[in-house]
């Protein structure tokens, strides 16, 4: 048995998701979300969203390769970060292409 009004889906904007609308890339090459971001009630759970795909995996290697070339991390860590990530890019990869 179900009640009226407990099936509703959320009506996200077109932007939900999107990596380079909600996380993108500034002159300096870092990124940063957007103020008009900053306001919407989907802001975390979008980002996280964006960041669950293969382009949010790709920029957590950005981050491995930064933290590797600051000294923060050694060659061993970064190795196997950058393993784990990229075995999770390639099991998005293979979902993708039986969807």
């Amino acid at each position: 048995m179900t009640t009226a009004g407990t099936n509703k889906e959320k009506k996200y904007p077109s932007c939900f998701g999107i990596l380079d609308i909600v996380f993108p890339k500034t002159d300096d090459g870092f990124r940063t979300t957007p103020e008009n971001c900053l306001e919407c009630p989907y802001k975390t759970e979008c980002l996280r969203t964006a960041m669950k795909k293969s382009e949010g995996l790709r920029v957590r290697e950005e981050v491995v390769d930064r933290a590797y070339e600051s000294g923060m991390i050694g060659f061993l860590g970064r190795w196997s970060k950058k393993k784990e990530l990229n075995r999770k890019i390639k099991d998005q990869g293979e979902t993708n292409k039986n969807n």
